[in-house]
């Protein structure tokens, strides 16, 4: 039997005692001593193997060890896989696992050969070495454990962050026909908390505080087609920005609601790659998603689900629903509702129709003066302007191939004036569009190229009269804008990038607006 058992053992690979010591196959032991990462799973007969057939030197001492032991296991895929070459590391693995058996034999008072004792005494002689290190290296492991244990953030969260350095400005253009914008190079940041909870294991409290120094540029550029996604204009003052809870409600759908700073792209897909909500991917607010997802911030509540390759997304969000105050609160004051429909049949293919209607919450921070509708009319009379607004989206993303992927999307809105003031009725209408083209991993795995051109949302049409005047973007104004973001490591990423906007604010009396940055992102 001394001479089974040593064959075997021969024949045992190292996960043989991965798994009969309860140590994890992801545990690597020292030096050339990694384990590998297959799982294993127990067998009851040897014949269970399929390739160990019984003319094999080994079948007898497997068939022993599975037998009188219980110290044999196989791949998933009901294989053994004895012909692998084995270690010192990986022998004293499997030698140690046989011992812990034994010993556990012996304590259960089940008959064990004395001839099987000496054969692992003499073995655990000459493998003393490697069974101190492993030992010690499972001692170290326990220790560690129990470190993090009693010394982790907590139970139930995890905490996460980002910090935003960029260096940003207006590199050439004029504004308001001539007037020439502000050059001036900039630099700030913007950092992110955010702390995931969890109480049962498949909700999430989200919390996310927040603090910066960069500004969106459309106070310098005079049009909001300046606008950073990245930007974060608080003057470094630290404030909670988001918390939403969301748990499911059935298999594939979720409920979120938003207690602050909620966004229709918390429980809605945007369906553009190039959407990393400033830290990541696009540069401008208006490259990160359709600016119709921009027409809803605030608290309120929000559905998301799939059945099959169809999803959808409900949601209500009001943007002064804290205010008790009237003309606000969650039903009175400015608010924004969403409806989308997407169809994603696998992976690489993605097409969502969306449809956003809202009072008094036509800003959204991108393109022209005119289609921010709220505050215009605020800046030119003093007061904002009532408006209730239809607007339509289709977008779509399509993986066509690992190294590229094409997206895209089309908006319009209708927007009607309500209780004109001071210009009386009318009606605006608003279109925007972009393509995308992404490339994941370009020249290195983690980092993206990206390329994206369109026209920022401008008035097309309107019947709205302003000192005799009708009022509506006189031109079109084309965004073009490319960066790459280089992943330095898995959590630093450097992205220098160009925006360039022809014709800025929809007038073709301003020369090309240039916008430079270099953003550095950093992620724990």
């Amino acid at each position: 039997m001394s001479q089974l058992l040593w064959k075997a053992l021969i024949a045992t690979t190292a996960i043989l005692g991965t798994s009969l010591i309860g140590v994890p196959s992801s545990q690597a032991l020292p030096d050339s001593g990694e384990l590998p990462s297959d799982p294993m799973d127990q067998l009851t007969s040897v014949s269970e193997l399929r390739d160990v057939a019984p003319t094999e030197w080994a079948y007898e001492a497997l068939q022993s060890l599975v037998e009188r032991y219980g110290c044999i296991v196989g791949y998933p895929d009901s294989t053994y896989r004895g012909n692998r070459a084995l270690t010192r590391w990986e022998f004293a693995a499997g030698l140690n696992a046989c011992m812990n058996t034994i010993e556990r034999l012996i304590q259960e008072n089940v008959a064990v050969l004395k001839e099987d004792v000496d054969t692992l005494k003499r073995l655990a002689q000459e493998f003393e070495t490697e069974l101190a290190a492993l030992g010690g290296r499972v001692d170290n492991l326990e220790a560690r454990v129990s470190f993090l244990e009693d010394h982790q953030f907590s139970t139930t969260t995890k905490l996460t962050g980002e910090a935003v350095m960029a260096v940003y400005g207006i590199i050439d253009g004029d504004r308001d026909g001539g007037e020439d914008t502000e050059k001036v190079p900039a630099f700030g940041h913007r950092t992110r908390l955010e702390l995931n909870t969890s109480f049962t294991g498949e909700d999430l409290l989200f919390t996310r505080l927040a603090t910066g120094n960069i500004a969106d540029l459309s106070e310098e550029a005079g049009t909001f087609e300046g606008s950073l996604e990245f930007s974060q204009p608080d003057d470094n003052d630290v404030a909670v920005e988001v918390l939403n809870y969301s748990f499911p409600i059935a298999e594939g759908i979720n409920i979120w609601i938003e207690g602050t700073g909620g966004a229709f792209d918390d429980f809605t897909s945007t369906n553009n790659f190039l959407d990393g909500d400033g830290g990541t991917g696009a540069l401008s607010a208006f490259g990160t998603r359709n600016p119709i997802y921009s027409q809803g911030e605030g608290a309120g509540l929000g559905i998301q689900g799939a059945l099959g390759a169809f999803e959808f997304s409900l949601g209500y969000l009001a943007t002064e629903a804290n205010d008790p105050s009237e003309g606000a609160g969650l039903f009175n004051g400015p608010y924004g509702a969403i409806a989308q429909a997407g169809f994603v049949p696998n992976e690489e293919i993605a097409v969502a129709a969306t449809f956003v209607y809202g009072y008094n919450n036509l800003d959204t921070g991108t393109g022209s003066r005119l289609s921010n509708f709220q505050s215009f009319t605020e800046e030119e009379f003093g007061e904002a302007v009532n408006t209730e607004n239809y607007s339509a989206g289709l977008g779509f993303s399509w993986r066509v191939a690992d190294f590229i992927v094409l997206g895209g999307w089309g908006g319009y809105t209708h927007s009607e004036i309500r209780e004109g003031g001071p210009i009386g009725d009318g009606s605006l209408e608003i279109w925007n569009w972009a393509a995308t083209l992404a490339f994941p991993d370009l020249f290195k795995e983690g980092s993206t190229g990206g390329i994206i051109v369109g026209m920022q949302p401008w008035v097309s049409d309107s019947d709205i009269n302003i000192a005799g005047i009708e009022r509506e973007d006189r031109d079109t104004s084309l965004h073009i804008e490319a960066f790459y973001e280089y992943a330095l490591t898995d959590n630093i990423k450097i992205t220098p990038g160009v925006i360039v906007i022809t014709a800025p604010d929809s007038n073709d009396d301003n020369s090309p607006l240039v916008i430079g940055t270099i953003r550095t992102t950093f992620t724990f």
